[in-house]
């Protein structure tokens, strides 16, 4: 049977909010997330992905997160978590630019 996982610490929980709000900035939501639910059976598998990608992959994190990060993407839970924070945040990035709309249209009248 599998242990509870641990919780995440607030220094794991701040990465993971970095990391979904760049991807929201750079609008990689999509590949992002699609990447992340493909390896998610896989999360062993997917960990030493990224040690072999870290050279392109550096330019997100400062080395002491990738690390981190590379440790906690072996957890399912983590996954998951990390999917949510970038779709989170792609709602309210969506959600800020319709009401910048719906302000532009209603002063243009």
């Amino acid at each position: 049977m599998a242990s509870d996982p641990q919780p995440l610490s607030a220094e794991d929980e701040a990465l993971l909010d970095r990391l979904a709000t760049r991807l929201v900035e750079l609008h990689m939501e999509v590949p992002a997330i699609l990447a992340l639910e493909t390896a998610k059976p896989m999360t062993v598998v997917a960990s030493q992905a990224l040690i072999f990608f870290e050279p392109m992959i550096q330019s997100l994190f400062r080395f002491a997160d990738y690390r981190r990060f590379v440790a906690l993407i072996e957890r399912r839970d983590v996954m998951e978590s990390l999917i949510r924070r970038i779709e989170g945040g792609a709602e309210k990035k969506r959600a800020h630019r319709a009401e910048a709309r719906r302000a532009a249209g209603g002063r243009s009248r």
